[in-house]
């Protein structure tokens, strides 16, 4: 089969490999289409020490169950080849004390696929039956394929919660940013706004109906306090992850609001502490997702609440490496990239 393999910073390439074979306990999916997360532009550039090259990245994708391993049948009566399907990559032991409270996306002995082993930006993957989502009826793959960033985006409005009637402010108006602008306003926020340096993304969150800002003609925490009569927002959500994009999080967040911190784009920066004590702000991150969050990420996909359509470029898997650049460089009006293996 052919793969895109990560080998290096910024070296990506395409190469013929087997097959995996497929272990008990275990589902060979053909990949329809596999999203490029923003996560992996860090592991491309080298800056996330989670993915070690060489390396087939890729865990958001949706594709037809091929064949099943031994004593799969039997536990999973539901799964059957030629079934579409999408999976959740975040692989957990389902025995430790947070996979007991439902809190699996934080199982100490977790694994993602696309970083601990093998992903789909690949022909064919493998993954645990386990943590198979079977596609509801009439969804295409190229849908099935938004589930992960969706669960994201769930997990993020279950934190913000309750949020109906209130502002919020999302610094970031990439793939995250614009589900969790969705998600919220269906958790009844009065308004969202929504922040980008990129005026595409800004005119994307604008259809979405998001209060859009642009940080370089207006200070964001500044604009939000006068647009909230000096109080500031209920929750200020980062999905970006800088030092700027935190601390104008904090800034712009009322006494006793909630700060969500789930963009990763710096592992480390500074934070006002002293105005986050003073001002009894909450603090917390948002981290992946819980099955739960995962279901309804198809249930809200199923019913057309989110979309990133249409800024979804599809591109062959030949090209993967040419979208990993300019995702890294001037993204422009691209909601989402979904590589094709096999497209032309």
């Amino acid at each position: 089969m052919q793969a895109l393999v990560w080998e290096a910073p910024r070296v990506m390439t395409l190469r013929e490999c087997a097959v995996p074979e497929v272990q008990p306990g275990e589902v060979l999916i053909r990949v329809a289409y596999a999203g490029i997360c923003g996560s992996e532009l860090s592991g491309y550039l080298g800056h996330n020490a989670l993915r070690v090259p060489p390396l087939v990245m890729g865990h958001e994708f949706a594709g037809e169950i091929v064949a099943l391993g031994d004593g799969v049948q039997t536990r999973h009566p539901a799964l059957a080849q030629g079934r579409m399907a999408t999976v959740d990559p975040m692989i957990y032991c389902g025995t430790c004390e947070f996979c007991a409270r439902r809190l699996n996306q934080l199982c100490a002995n977790r694994r993602l696929v696309g970083a601990h082993r093998p992903g789909a930006f690949a022909e064919y993957v493998t993954v645990p039956a386990e943590m198979i989502f079977l596609l509801p009826a009439g969804m295409p793959a190229r849908i099935g394929a938004l589930a992960e960033p969706v669960a994201c985006a769930a997990r993020i409005g279950e934190l913000a919660s309750p949020v109906a009637g209130a502002d919020v402010l999302i610094m970031g108006a990439g793939p995250i940013g614009l589900l969790a602008l969705q998600v919220l306003r269906g958790h009844g926020a009065q308004r969202v706004f929504i922040a980008d340096l990129d005026s595409a993304r800004l005119a994307m969150a604008a259809e979405l109906g998001g209060d859009v800002l642009d940080p370089r003609a207006v200070d964001v925490p500044q604009a939000v306090r006068q647009a909230t009569g000096g109080r500031g927002v209920a929750v200020a959500l980062d999905a970006v992850g800088t030092a700027a994009t935190r601390k104008q999080c904090v800034a712009a967040a009322r006494s006793a609001g909630t700060v969500i911190l789930s963009g990763l784009h710096e592992e480390t920066s500074a934070m006002p502490a002293a105005d986050i004590i003073r001002r009894e702000i909450v603090v917390r991150g948002s981290f992946c997702y819980t099955p739960a969050n995962f279901a309804a990420a198809l249930d809200l996909l199923a019913r057309g609440v989110v979309r990133l359509a249409p800024w979804i470029v599809e591109a062959p898997l030949a090209d993967g490496g040419q979208w990993f650049e300019r995702l890294c460089a001037t993204p422009g009006g691209v909601a989402k990239v979904l590589l094709v293996p096999g497209g032309a």
